[in-house]
């Protein structure tokens, strides 16, 4: 018997003790979430008419953008038809925002003219939803770049298109510059008009309507290294829905013709150039699109994100917008430790008074269940993404009284045996059988809780949930294989004889 309880007592030490320590040698640790260390949290609000599944569809594409930028634990969550997404601890809170905010239909459009825009000479034609624009985009000098060197200094830096391997001419014909009066439309997201839209740095361009979507490409765009310079390369959808309308417009473009005179295709998605490649080639036969120019590594793999999540099918616009400075998310940590040690030291002043030298193990217990805790979460940050928040702080303060119950219904099945006049080392063994019932029986109902609450709910609340079920699982755990031989082994020992043990003085055989 006293075997059995050293191995149970030495196997969960040893135990935990190596998990600590993995988790250590291995960097684990809590991640903390966005009210624990500043970040953002968007709230998005559908807009128009979409249905069940392309909600569901618009928040896992979402969901991907958000973890291809790396953002440390992001949680998208739905509340009702909303969308909420919280991005804790981001470095750069405002690219994380504009690839969320980037929902409108990805477009690809010939580009008519290409420069810098001169606003001062557009007129408006009234009572149209268009205006005249008179050679507002001045042109560009020189031509654009290929495939593998840089072209000559412009305005809008070139990239080029091609298939894999590159074509080896790579000499890009004279720019035609298009009519001098042309119809545009004010609204930059219609793919059916002539629109003058923005590029990432201020560049302008005049583009017509759209001769594909971002649906010609698959989800596989990769940034990737090719003769030193960085590249994307897209896999281009079979059949009508994906390399015939794409090499229908490449065509056009590398052909010149009066709807393409630039030989470029702006890649736009909600009414920004996200890159405006040269076409070099007018068919695709390989499958493969390679964009190449003179992309920086951040360049390339934002714009292999964009083609590769494509466009949210539901139309959103920010409810709300809320950023957490890391000063607040310090103040509300450092909050949440010293309540929770306050708790824990009140008591053990309790335990210490009223149950006496018992409290070793109440110590020793927490202690333990502490370090199973911490390294169950640690672990679960690193592989699947949980994030500590202040709710679940919450939730693993209020099982501290889950765990300070196993151990008073315990300690007083043991006293009423003792008032009886009963031996500890009896006492023990025959109030644990009774105590663990009841011990059982409350923790079932506190993880079912919990459960309940996490399966309902969202956001915080299934947050307090989480950790309230696993801190209740932790305690189960302890309770047995610590608690139990802890107690049992010091019944059986010498170490009481004679004191006072939850507040009933033994004699000097007490412990026999």
């Amino acid at each position: 018997m006293a075997r059995r309880l050293y191995l149970s007592l030495l196997g969960i030490v040893v135990l935990v003790s190596a998990m600590l320590a993995g988790n250590l040698l291995a960097g684990n640790e809590p991640a903390l979430g966005l009210d624990l260390q500043g970040g953002a949290s968007v709230t998005l609000q559908p807009e128009g008419e979409f249905t069940a599944s392309a909600l569901s569809q618009a928040v896992d594409i979402i969901s991907q953008r958000v973890n291809a930028l790396g953002v440390s634990e992001p949680e998208i969550t739905r509340q009702g038809n909303n969308v909420v997404v919280n991005l804790p601890g981001v470095n750069d809170q405002q690219k994380a925002l504009d690839i969320i905010g980037r929902q409108g239909e990805l477009l690809l459009r010939p580009v008519l003219q290409a420069g810098t825009l001169n606003t001062d000479t557009s007129t408006t034609i009234p009572g149209t939803e268009t205006s005249v624009v008179d050679t507002t985009i001045a042109a560009t000098e020189g031509g654009p770049g290929s495939v593998r060197s840089r072209g000559p200094a412009t305005t809008i830096p070139a990239s080029t298109v091609t298939t894999v391997p590159a074509p080896t001419d790579t000499t890009a014909p004279a720019v035609t510059a298009p009519a001098t009066n042309i119809s545009v439309s004010k609204d930059t997201t219609d793919p059916n008009v002539n629109a003058v839209l923005l590029g990432q740095n201020g560049e302008a361009f005049l583009v017509g309507p759209a001769g594909a979507t971002g649906k010609v490409f698959t989800n596989n765009a990769q940034a990737v290294i090719n003769n030193g310079n960085w590249t994307v390369t897209v896999e281009l959808r079979k059949g009508a829905a994906g390399a015939d309308l794409w090499n229908a417009l490449t065509t056009k473009c590398f052909n010149r013709d009066a709807t393409c005179p630039t030989a470029r295709v702006a890649i736009a998605l909600d009414g920004k150039v996200i890159s405006a490649p040269t076409v070099q080639e007018a068919v695709f036969t390989g499958g493969n699109v390679q964009i190449s120019g003179s992309f920086t590594q951040s360049e390339a793999r934002d714009l292999a994100k964009i083609l590769e999540f494509g466009a949210v099918p539901v139309k959103f616009k920010v409810a709300t917008l809320q950023t957490v400075s890391p000063t607040l998310g310090k103040d509300s940590l450092r909050a949440a430790i010293i309540s929770g040690l306050i708790g824990v030291l009140l008591v053990m002043a309790f335990f210490f008074v009223y149950y006496r030298m018992l409290t070793i193990v109440v110590v020793s217990g927490l202690l333990v269940s502490s370090a199973l805790l911490w390294s169950i979460i640690a672990f679960i940050s690193r592989s699947n993404g949980l994030a500590l928040t202040l709710s679940g702080v919450a939730g693993i303060i209020v099982s501290i009284g889950v765990t300070v119950d196993s151990y008073v219904v315990f300690f007083e099945r043991i006293k009423d045996e003792l008032h009886a006049g009963k031996s500890l080392r009896s006492s023990a063994q025959r109030s644990f059988t009774l105590a663990w019932r009841t011990i059982l029986a409350a923790d079932t109902v506190s993880f079912l809780g919990a459960l309940v609450l996490w399966w309902l709910t969202v956001g915080p609340v299934r947050g307090f949930a989480f950790f309230l079920g696993l801190s209740t699982l932790c305690d189960v755990i302890v309770a047995y294989f610590f608690t139990r031989p802890a107690v049992l082994l010091l019944a059986r020992s010498k170490f009481l004889n004679g004191r006072k043990v939850l507040g009933v003085a033994l004699p000097e055989s007490g412990a026999l």
